[in-house]
């Protein structure tokens, strides 16, 4: 019988752990504090979706590190194993991995974040776990191992979160490219009908009371 490990839940905080990273012993989340990060698995070092990833990741890394967000990477791998796999990828596809990557060779994370899945080993699936600047865990995306991950799609959300948390609206589909309004943010709606009120004379763009939109003035 397989075992199953529970997933932490959106909105809780990252469970305290200290690590064995490519860029030595890092504590999570405090290490991290007042920055965002984003956690991401994959299956194996040495293998060829994987190395597609890391290579998306690394190309996009500075535009993360401008929304105050942080790369780490983990597999169920050495220490070793990593580091020989980085040197492959810089020697081979000329580019620098520029963050840590977690040797989480004895499973101890994978299992604490529900990243084993059943009936494939010790292999881990593809999950990502956007962390805010207080430790929170915002976003949770899990791929199976055969499907490799859209890291624009990452990026998207990262940024969608953190107007969603800073300015308290709402993101609609594919934000900042919606087909209905764009690059706008949605409206809380309201939760009673004196806020109905409240809310259309307020914000004067919309299809209905319950579906206002606003230009977003950062």
């Amino acid at each position: 019988m397989s075992e199953n490990y529970g997933i932490p839940l959106l909105g809780d905080l990252f469970p305290e752990m200290t690590v064995n990273t490519t860029h030595g012993v890092i504590k999570l989340p405090d290490d991290m504090k007042g920055k965002w990060f984003v956690l991401f698995s994959h299956p194996a070092d040495f293998t060829p979706v994987c190395t597609t990833e890391f290579y998306a990741f690394a190309i996009r890394a500075n535009k993360f590190k401008e929304l105050n967000c942080e790369l780490i990477g983990l597999s169920i791998d050495q220490v070793f194993s990593h580091i020989k796999w980085i040197e492959w990828i810089e020697e081979n596809l000329n580019q620098e991995i520029p963050f840590p990557v977690i040797a989480d060779d004895i499973g101890k994370v994978a299992k604490t974040l529900g990243m084993v899945q059943s009936g494939k080993g010790n292999n881990t699936v593809r999950a990502v776990f956007i962390v805010d600047d207080n430790g929170i865990i915002r976003l949770i995306l899990y791929y199976p191992q055969e499907v490799g991950r859209n890291v624009d799609e990452v990026l998207r959300s990262l940024e969608a979160l953190q107007i969603a948390t800073k300015y308290k609206v709402a993101a609609p589909h594919n934000w900042p490219n919606n087909e209905l309004i764009k690059d706008r943010v949605i409206i809380p709606p309201p939760k009673s009908r004196e806020q109905v009120k409240e809310i259309m004379k307020k914000y004067p763009d919309g299809y209905d009371w319950w579906f206002r939109h606003k230009k977003l003035e950062r």
